[in-house]
């Protein structure tokens, strides 16, 4: 159990140069961000979304010679569970609802509250429970412009510049404009905010942020908000069915090419029954669980890429998908928790990024593509890695600089999963670094959208 005596030896080197470290940045002397050259170099010959191995380009559809990883085109292009004329709709159980909604994450559920506030009745169908999802996954914050130092106006400038100016401005607009009132709707609903004695909010750092505007709920804060969010949806019983273990199949359509409904899958019977609606809302969450070129996942088993391939077959169009979102950040040991999300928290609360030397060599809050990049490049362009038992490679996470800066008892307080992830394989994060890799997070892309989330298919929206 913890390390061994190799990866002690060179912990040593981490604790050498730590004091240092630590009465620099009480100082505010931080490693130098990189330049805009700079990051453009680091990305294009190190990050995977840069790499031609392991992408190839669509052959049919709205997208057709767009190239994207494939394992994203291997399912676009697989054939569909249903073959013509192998299920009778109109003989099949039919259930209706004004709504229906796939997917039962933060996404999808919002959603179907929303809805249900405006009086509408919802169908909620997930194919795994209602929860599970990549919101539970969710650790270090939610990002909102609510403080009097911020603004909607910076989140948006640096949402569009970790995005490299190539995001569709409606949409960046969107997100930063709507994220405090989401902030404030979450509180009202119950969500348990950290919080300074006088009732403020606490906010700390993320990539590429020159405000703090990180809210969190521990190092569980997705948890918490599915929590709120499902709880909200138990009490609109009369508004929401849910229903759980029930796969979408493929998305039905009119004789006018509107969506109205969904062909599903009982996963627990094994029947086929459809459900029938107005309008759609696709929330399934990303395609993580593809391992795109083989990296360790953060994401729930049920993100798939279900959503993509059928949005795709009922006519919508993708944006983006080619980009995938890299965590700087996942567990590299123990084997145990690799592919573990480390949450962008511990850098927000001042933890460096080291080599094995125990030198930093990246600003540790650069945008998270950047962040990754330039870890891939030192372990292995530089070959200032660590090596696992296993022959993984990874950087150091300094977490114990955290109790240095932020006083004893930090660490357990705001970081009490990761504490006790670790701790229960011999390793106190409190007196020993972690030690980490990028791993594959979020689906950058996705099925293309307005700043209203349509899709370009009459009633099909997707959200999440």
């Amino acid at each position: 159990m913890g390390y061994t005596p190799e990866m002690k030896e060179l912990i040593k080197r981490v604790e050498a140069t730590r004091q240092e470290r630590v009465e620099r940045t009480q100082r505010g002397e931080y490693f130098t961000p990189m330049t805009l050259d700079e990051r453009h170099d680091v990305l294009s010959k190190f990050h995977p979304d840069y790499m031609e191995k392991g992408r190839v380009a669509v052959r049919v559809g709205a997208n057709k010679g767009d190239v994207y990883p494939e394992e994203v085109v291997a399912c676009i292009e697989s054939y569909p569970r249903i073959m013509p004329g192998q299920v009778k709709l109109d003989e099949l159980e039919t259930k209706s609802a004004d709504i229906l909604v796939i997917g039962g994450g933060g996404g999808g559920t919002s959603a179907a509250l929303m809805a249900a506030e405006n009086g509408l009745n919802v169908i909620l169908a997930t194919k795994l429970r209602h929860g599970d999802a990549n919101t539970v996954m969710a650790e270090g914050g939610i990002q909102g412009a609510d403080h009097e130092v911020d603004s909607p106006y910076y989140h948006y400038l640096d949402c569009i510049g970790g995005g490299h100016f190539t995001n569709t401005p409606e949409l960046v607009a969107a997100l930063t404009h709507d994220a405090p009132v989401v902030i404030g709707w979450l509180e009202k609903l119950g969500m348990m905010f950290d919080k300074k004695e006088d009732g403020r909010m606490m906010v700390r750092h993320g990539g590429g942020t020159c405000r703090k505007r990180m809210h969190s709920a521990g190092d569980m804060t997705g948890s918490e908000i599915m929590r709120i969010l499902r709880d909200e949806s138990r009490s609109h019983k009369d508004k929401i069915e849910v229903i759980e273990f029930s796969a979408a199949v493929e998305i039905l359509k009119d004789a006018n090419g509107r969506a109205s409904g969904a062909l599903m899958y009982n996963l627990e019977t094994e029947e086929y029954f459809v459900i029938k609606a107005k309008a759609v809302v696709i929330a399934t969450g990303g395609n993580g669980r593809l391992h795109i070129q083989g990296f360790a996942c953060t994401n729930h088993y049920g993100a798939t890429a279900d959503g993509l391939v059928m949005a795709y077959r009922a006519g919508a169009s993708f944006a983006f998908l080619h980009s995938t979102q890299y965590h700087p950040t996942g567990a590299a040991f123990p084997e145990q928790n690799v592919g573990l999300l480390i949450t962008e928290k511990v850098r927000g609360l001042g933890a460096n990024v080291l080599n094995i030397h125990g030198e930093q060599f990246v600003f540790e809050r650069e945008p998270r593509d950047v962040e990754s990049a330039a870890i891939i490049r030192e372990c292995t362009e530089r070959g200032n890695g660590i090596t696992t038992p296993v022959g993984r490679l990874g950087a150091w996470l300094d977490s114990p600089m955290i109790e240095m800066l932020e006083g004893p008892g930090t660490v357990e307080r705001e970081l009490p999963a990761k504490f006790m992830q670790f701790m229960r394989y011999g390793i106190d994060i409190r007196k020993e670094p972690m030690l980490i890799y990028p791993t594959l997070h979020y689906q950058n892309g996705g099925i293309k959208i307005n700043d209203r989330t349509e899709t370009g298919v009459p009633g099909l929206f997707a959200a999440g």
